[in-house]
């Protein structure tokens, strides 16, 4: 059985000649990349497992600097390829803070017990996280996911329990 993995981030292009790349990163903090050890790169060629050296934010990226990766020529195919890492090695959460892989396919439930269909997607806004549940023979249903609304979350289980506002279930 091949391993879950979870991507982090993507090699935009090259950051100059001692072997840097700027990565576009798909975390909600940068800095989880500095000191990581055991980063997946996967690449049209296959995978390979990296340590960061360093790594520093600029704009919307990060440059990251790789073990042992020092030139250009090294790095100047990786554009556009996936770094990811192990379950295991994940950030940890905070109470009431999930990770978004984790609640795709969940069911979703209303405190009648009523199937209203599973996650298909979750809209990240300023406001709020917005739950998209995809629903048999029906238009999406969007939950905003705030407490009032999102009753129980068990990712283990694979099932969310949802109060809908008025309005929301049309």
């Amino acid at each position: 059985m091949e391993e879950e993995l979870y991507q982090i981030g993507a090699i935009a292009t090259t950051h100059g000649i001692r072997g840097e790349v700027k990565v576009f990163p798909m975390t909600d903090d940068w800095k989880r990349f500095k000191g990581l050890k055991g980063a997946i790169l996967k690449t049209r060629k296959g995978q390979m497992v990296l340590d960061v050296e360093s790594a520093r934010a600029q704009k919307n990226m990060v440059i990251v600097k790789f073990k042992g990766i020092d030139t250009l020529n090294e790095v100047e195919t990786w554009k556009g390829a996936g770094l990811f890492v192990k379950k295991e090695d994940r950030v940890p959460l905070q109470q009431d803070e999930y990770f978004i892989a984790d609640l795709i396919g969940c069911s979703v439930y209303t405190e009648e017990e009523e199937l209203l269909g599973f996650v298909s997607d979750v809209l990240q806004t300023a406001a709020n996280d917005v739950i998209v549940v995809k629903r048999e023979g029906k238009k999406e249903l969007l939950i905003p996911s705030i407490k009032d609304c999102i009753l129980k979350v068990d990712t283990d289980g694979r099932r969310l329990d949802v109060h809908l506002l008025e309005g929301l279930g049309e």
